[in-house]
């Protein structure tokens, strides 16, 4: 188990970058894989980015392909999503997640983060 807390949300026009940040406490961040899930209102929680143990293997979900970056520094314990060119429909509450698998299915992630909240304007 870890303790995952999100930060770096707010309200952007379209077109405009974020970047998220993801700290871990605990002494274990770096034997979980990382990933980053999407919701919003009324929708289902959505895969959007992981990273592997030790940041060599990366993965996204469809819609965020060329535009999101998921890096990590585990010296820091913190994993980063870089939202760039981002689009009202990427509105939603970011979730950042760890993994004991290699996966994108949402059950594989044993621990959670509050979320933050990414507005996008049009």
């Amino acid at each position: 188990q870890v303790q995952l807390a999100e930060s770096g949300g707010g309200l952007v026009q379209a077109g405009g970058s974020l970047r998220l940040s993801c700290t871990a406490s605990g002494r274990t961040f770096s034997s979980y894989n990382m990933g980053w899930f999407r919701q919003a209102p009324g929708k289902e929680r959505e895969f959007v980015a992981r990273i592997n143990k030790s940041g060599s293997y990366t993965s996204y979900g469809d819609s965020v392909k060329g535009r999101f970056t998921t890096s990590r520094d585990n010296a820091k314990n913190t994993v980063y999503l870089q939202m760039d060119n981002l689009k009202p429909e990427d509105t939603a509450v970011y979730f950042c997640s760890a993994a004991a698998v290699w996966t994108v299915i949402l059950s594989g992630y044993t621990s959670w983060g509050q979320g933050t909240q990414v507005t996008v304007s049009s």
